[in-house]
C-alpha cells in the first residue's frame, strides 16, 4: 500500500467528483468509500481503502486510515467530501495527525455548523441572514409541539443520519404545509427519535439555491473561491444535486465573503443561500468540507483542492481565475431521472448533456468510473431488479424495491 514515488497520496473520503478534481491538478489518490463507489475504477486512484462504517466503527477507520499514511513516503493529504467524514477527521484531527496533513475549520466552530440546533444560535450571535426556525426535539410519547415558525415550513434533521435516510430516502428536508401534515409527521420522527429543525419556507425551486464556495488559508485570507447555483434535484423538491453550473453571482460572493469573516472560518467551506421573489438572499447553511463542486469549480479555472494540497505539501498555489468561467456538471443517469420528473423531453436534455462540461465519472482520459462503476453497475441493478419481479410475488417485489430505496445515501 505505499507509494514507491515521492509525491504525497490524497486521501480521498468522498466520490470520484474529488478524485477527478485532484487529477485535473495531477495529484493521485487513495480512495475510502463505499466498496461499489465509481471513483475505485479511476486512473487516479493508487490505492483503495476497504469499507468501515464510517458512523458505527469511527476509531477503527481512524486507525486504518492511519496504518495507510504511516506507510507512505511522505504524509498524505486528507480530504472529508462526506458530514460522516468530517466529524470522523474532527474528533480524531490530534491522532490523524501523526501521519496526516489535514486542514480543518475551529473544532468548536465546525461542531456549530453540523449540528443545525448549535447553528442556529450561532447565527443569532453573528446575525447571520438566517430564515425563522425553530429546534425540535422528538421522544417517544412526546405530543406534537406548538410551533413558532409560519406554515408553511420545512423539516430537516439537526444532523443527517442513517436514521433520517431510512425515513426520508434521498430528501434532505421534508415539505410541511400545514398544523395538520406536521402532526401527521411528528409520530414518524418520535419513533426514530431524530431531532429537527423546523424552518420557514423560503418559496421557490432548488435552481434559486445559490452557493458561494471558498478556501480560507491558515493566516485568514481568501486564497480561491467561486459561485454557482443548483440546475435540479432528485427528488425533485430538498433532493441530492443531478446538475449545477459554476457562475458569476457577485452578490453572493459578496455576502459569503461577509459570512466567513464574521464566522472567522479557516479551510474550505460552501455556503448555501436561496433567493427569495424579492431576490433577497437568505443562508440556508454552511458546510466546511469538500464536496461535489471542486469539479467543476476546477474546470472553471478555481481548483480548491489543489491550493489546499499545495499549501500543506509547500508547494507553489497554483493560480486562481480572478473571472470564473461558466461550467455545467450532471450526474447523467441520476438527471435523467430529474429531468423525466420535470417533464423535459429526452431530446432537450440530450442537446443541453452536449454543453456539460464535467460529467460525474465521465472523462475522455478517465472513463472508466462511468463505465464500469456507474453504467455497467445501473445495468446490473436493472436486470437483477426484474428477475426479482419474475421470482416475486408483486407485493412482495414493491416492498423489496422500497427496502433497496431505503438504503441510498450522498456525499454531496
Amino acid at each position: 500500500m505505499a507509494r514507491r514515488d515521492g509525491d504525497p497520496l490524497a486521501v480521498v473520503m468522498g466520490d470520484v467528483d474529488m478524485v477527478r478534481a485532484l487529477g485535473v491538478a495531477g495529484i493521485s489518490s487513495a480512495f475510502f468509500g463505499f466498496a461499489d463507489d465509481s471513483a475505485r475504477f479511476s486512473r487516479h486512484v493508487r490505492v483503495s481503502l476497504p469499507w468501515i462504517d464510517q458512523w458505527e466503527r469511527q476509531e477503527e477507520l481512524a486507525e486504518a486510515l492511519l496504518a495507510l499514511a504511516l506507510a507512505q513516503p511522505q504524509p498524505p493529504v486528507l480530504f472529508p467530501q462526506t458530514d460522516a467524514a468530517l466529524l470522523l477527521a474532527s474528533r480524531y484531527r490530534e491522532r490523524l495527525a501523526e501521519g496526516l496533513r489535514l486542514i480543518l475549520a475551529d473544532r468548536q466552530l465546525l461542531d456549530q455548523l453540523l449540528d443545525k440546533d448549535r447553528f442556529e444560535s450561532l447565527a443569532a450571535r453573528h446575525d447571520l441572514p438566517v430564515p425563522p426556525a425553530q429546534c425540535l426535539h422528538a421522544a417517544p410519547d412526546v405530543p406534537a409541539p406548538r410551533l413558532e415558525v409560519p406554515f408553511p415550513l420545512i423539516i430537516k434533521p439537526l444532523t443527517r443520519t442513517p436514521a433520517w435516510t431510512s425515513m426520508a430516502g434521498a430528501s434532505k428536508a421534508l415539505h410541511v404545509l400545514r398544523r395538520e401534515d406536521f402532526e401527521a409527521l411528528w409520530p414518524r420522527l418520535t419513533a426514530a427519535r431524530i431531532d429537527v429543525l423546523a424552518q420557514q419556507l423560503i418559496g421557490g425551486p432548488e435552481s434559486y439555491i445559490e452557493s458561494f464556495h471558498v478556501y480560507v488559508d491558515a493566516s485568514g485570507s481568501i486564497a480561491g473561491e467561486f459561485t454557482g447555483r443548483k440546475i435540479r434535484t432528485f427528488p425533485r423538491s430538498y433532493g441530492q444535486s443531478t446538475a449545477v453550473e459554476v457562475v458569476r453571482l457577485p452578490d453572493v460572493a459578496e455576502l459569503g465573503r461577509d459570512v466567513v469573516g464574521r464566522l472567522a472560518l479557516r479551510g474550505v467551506a460552501k455556503l448555501d443561500f436561496k433567493r427569495d421573489d424579492r431576490g433577497r438572499l437568505h443562508l440556508l447553511e454552511v458546510n466546511p468540507r469538500f464536496n461535489l463542486w471542486h469539479y467543476p469549480g476546477a474546470l472553471a479555472g478555481v481548483n480548491l483542492p489543489a491550493m489546499v494540497y499545495a499549501d500543506l505539501t509547500g508547494r507553489e498555489r497554483p493560480p486562481a481565475a480572478r473571472v470564473h468561467r461558466r461550467v455545467t456538471w450532471c450526474d447523467p443517469l441520476q438527471d435523467l431521472r430529474a429531468m423525466h420528473a420535470e417533464g423535459i423531453s429526452l431530446l432537450a436534455w440530450l442537446r443541453w448533456l452536449r454543453g456539460c462540461e464535467a460529467i460525474s465519472g465521465l472523462a475522455r482520459e478517465d472513463p472508466l468510473p462511468f463505465l464500469r462503476g456507474k453504467l455497467w453497475a445501473a445495468l446490473r441493478r436493472r436486470v437483477s431488479s426484474r428477475a426479482i419481479r419474475v421470482v416475486r410475488p408483486s407485493g412482495a417485489g414493491r416492498i423489496a424495491r422500497r427496502a433497496r430505496r431505503g438504503k441510498t445515501g450522498s456525499s454531496e
